[in-house]
Order: structure tokens, then C-alpha cells, then sequence
């Protein structure tokens, strides 16, 4: 497989927020969504093998008590097959494992035990109607439902999805996570309390997700 980075830091979204985690950054992507982050794991990266990725996973844990969290992301990481004995040897070795994907491509194949984190893209992502509706039936109650929100109108679209879909209760959380502002100006962010605003009057059943990381390091920095 084609890996980007692996690096130890906190898990920056998402209800493991602040936890100690390893991320397994695979490479490549074929979504191009408008404000994209991690557009440096499109291509490139270091060919490694499944062995090779979890000695460097355990290499990074130590002889830490904690530490037993890994999150496989991208870029997508199911676009490369390995993806699938690497979760399963890693929760073999006992790591909790999180998978972070775009909801374009199918979860089923995964093994029950990982943790889902499937994105839906807005409209204004660039990139909507990817989501594989098949994905629904398949999401457990460990998993999350992510909406990246750049506008009213994407929090229009995931706060009517939520409700279409009957999303909360059946999965452990439904996440809205305001667009972050680009370093370099590509984008605008959304700023969180407008989008706490909306939340609040409409009495949506999802939780606010802010990304801890950009707030800890320079939203620029690479490997946190």
C-alpha cells in the first residue's frame, strides 16, 4: 500500500476528541471537495507493506499505557485493498480502529469492529451526491456521520438528511464540523458559533465538532 504519513498525536474530531492517537495517512483520493485539507495525500507516498505499517504503529505506541487508538485515513483510505487485513491485524493486536472515508466508497467489506467515521458531502464541497446510500445499512451504533459545513445551505442539506435518513439514535453520533478557514485564503471557514446559532433554534440532534488539532498547532502543520 501507498502510505503518506504515520505519526502520533491527539485525535483531533469526532467523539475520541483529545485521546492519544496514531494516524495511518494512506494515499490518494478521487474526490477533489472545495476546501479540502490533506490535499498533499493525493499523490506520492511510500510504498509499504501491511507488516511494515503495524511495526511502525507499534514502534510509535511504546511502551505507552495508552496509546492503543489508530485511526486509518487519507486521502481515501478504501481505495486500497490492503486497508482491510491492516485493520484486521490491528485489531487483532488489540488497537481500537477508527476509519475516517468519504462515504463514496462501500464500508461493508470492513470488519464489524471498526469504527466508522463516514463523511456526507454538502453541496458545497464540490462534491455532493458521492455518498453510497448503501452505506446507511451498514452503519452500526459505534459508528459517526460527519457533515463538513461551509454554508447555510449545507447546514440545510445535513440538518434535512439527519431527519430523512432517521439518523440519530441509530448511530452513536451525528457530527457538524464547520469549514476551518484556509492559511493561505483558498477558502473561507464558517465561523462555529453561527453554526452553533443554527444548531441551537433548530434543536438539531447533532453534536458540534470543532477541529482540536488546528487550534493546538498552526492549522498549516503537517504530521499533528
Amino acid at each position: 500500500m501507498f502510505i503518506t504519513e504515520i505519526f502520533k498525536s491527539i485525535q483531533g474530531e469526532g467523539t475520541h476528541a483529545g485521546l492519544p492517537c496514531i494516524f495511518v495517512r494512506l494515499t490518494g483520493c478521487n474526490l477533489r471537495c472545495t476546501w479540502c485539507d490533506t490535499a498533499y495525500a493525493f499523490h506520492g507516498g511510500q510504498k509499504m507493506s501491511v507488516d511494515e505499517v503495524f511495526e511502525r504503529v507499534e514502534a510509535l505506541r511504546g511502551a505507552a499505557v495508552g496509546g492503543r487508538l489508530v485511526e486509518l485515513t487519507g486521502g481515501e483510505p478504501l481505495l486500497q485493498q490492503d486497508v482491510y487485513p491492516l485493520a484486521v491485524r490491528l485489531l487483532a493486536a488489540g488497537y481500537a480502529v477508527l476509519i475516517e472515508t468519504s462515504g463514496e466508497r462501500f464500508i461493508g467489506q470492513l470488519p464489524k469492529a471498526v469504527i466508522k467515521i463516514v463523511d456526507v458531502k454538502c453541496p458545497d464541497s464540490g462534491e455532493p451526491g458521492t455518498f453510497d446510500m448503501r452505506n446507511l445499512e451498514e452503519l452500526t451504533s459505534d459508528d459517526e456521520v460527519k457533515f463538513v459545513i461551509s454554508s447555510r445551505r449545507d447546514y440545510e442539506f445535513a440538518r434535512d438528511f439527519i431527519v430523512e435518513h432517521s439518523l440519530a439514535g441509530r448511530i452513536k453520533e451525528v457530527l457538524f464540523s464547520p469549514v476551518h478557514e484556509d492559511p493561505n485564503g483558498q477558502w473561507k471557514g464558517l465561523e462555529p458559533r453561527q453554526l452553533v446559532e443554527w444548531m441551537l433554534e433548530d434543536g438539531v440532534p447533532a453534536r458540534l465538532g470543532l477541529q482540536l488539532h488546528k487550534i493546538v498547532w498552526d492549522p498549516a502543520l503537517r504530521g499533528v
